[in-house]
This record gives structure tokens, C-alpha cells and sequence, in this order.
């Protein structure tokens, strides 16, 4: 999505009848860096909650489905790093392993709790193997990668953030019922 003002945006939720969830995040970020709204952007934002409230307007969940193959090479890749990090001074980013994983494996899509244990289970019947190679290949990889643009910036990551900061946010988008904890 283009950078679009909040004007913009309420504009194109009222012609559409949804709130897109990259609409909702790009009003936040609107709202989180203007140091003030207009009085046109609180007219927008008014106009906006009005229609949510009335139903004019549907906000789309974020997720209705997921894919479980995520939470599969999140917790092997977890398992491999944690073994590497603690028998070396190597530091690894889990974010990097999953996608590379991921992007080599099947997608395994689920809408509700019954389909996530069938696809888990037919991970573990069918893909196991797959996953363990593709994560082991993933990591030989990332350690054999020359140091190139070392001021990337991660998506969603906020410079100073460590290991533990990762999974952390890796765990929040992936596991169910997941509580923070005070680190």
C-alpha cells in the first residue's frame, strides 16, 4: 500500500465498506509519528470510528487462517539455534532460518483448531524430515553468508533487541495463548 493520508484512507474504507488491516497499521503509524493531528485527520478518524461502530465499515481480522508449517520450522529452528548458541559464540538470527525454511517448504493452512492438529499431524507423518533439512540447511547457510548490507533492519525490529527480544516476537505472532513476561 502507498503512503496515503489518513483522509485518504478513511475515504477509501467508507467506498470499500473494509478496514484493511495495512490501512489500520498505516493510520497508526500516521497517529504515532505526527507530533499532531489536524483538525481534517480527527474529522477523518471520527468519521471512521462512527462507521466502524454502525457497521458501515468492517475491520478484517488480521489472521483467520494460519499456516502451520511456521509454527513447525519455528520450533525446530529454535531447537537447532539454541544448540549451536550454547556450545559456540555464534549468534543467529531465528528470523532468517525460518524464512529461508519456509520459502523451501510446502504451506500448510489451517482456519480452525481441527485443521491445525490434522496439518500437524500430517507435518509429522509426511514432513518431518523435510523441515529438519531445510532448517539445518537454512542455518550452514546463514553461517556461510558473507556479512553483506550489515544495516538491514529486520521487520518489526527495533535496534538493541536480542535473541530472547526475537523469539519473543517470533512466539507472540505464532504461539496461541501466549502471555508476556517481564524480562
Amino acid at each position: 500500500m502507498n503512503v496515503m493520508s489518513i483522509e485518504k484512507i478513511v475515504e477509501q474504507a467508507l467506498q470499500d465498506g473494509y478496514l484493511t488491516p495495512s490501512m489500520e497499521t498505516e493510520v497508526g503509524r500516521i497517529c504515532d509519528n505526527a507530533s499532531e493531528l489536524s483538525l481534517e485527520e480527527y474529522m477523518a478518524l471520527d468519521r471512521l470510528m462512527g462507521a466502524l461502530l454502525t457497521g458501515e465499515v468492517i475491520a478484517v481480522p488480521r489472521k483467520q487462517f494460519i499456516n502451520v508449517m511456521e509454527e513447525l520450522v519455528l520450533t525446530e529452528a529454535i531447537a537447532r539455534v539454541a544448540e549451536i548458541e550454547a556450545t559456540s559464540e555464534t549468534n543467529i538470527d531465528i528470523g532468517d532460518i525460518a524464512a529461508y525454511a519456509l520459502n523451501r517448504l510446502p504451506p500448510l493452512y489451517a482456519t480452525t483448531e481441527e485443521g491445525a492438529n490434522y496439518q500437524r499431524q500430517r507435518a509429522k507423518d509426511e514432513l518431518s524430515e523435510l523441515i529438519g533439512s531445510q532448517v539445518v540447511e537454512a542455518i550452514s547457510r546463514h553461517l556461510d553468508r558473507p556479512q553483506f548490507f550489515p544495516e538491514r533492519q529486520a521487520l518489526g525490529k527495533n535496534k538493541g533487541d536480542g535473541v530472547l527480544s526475537q523469539v519473543s516476537s517470533l512466539l507472540q505472532a505464532h504461539a496461541r495463548n501466549f502471555e508476556q513476561t517481564s524480562q
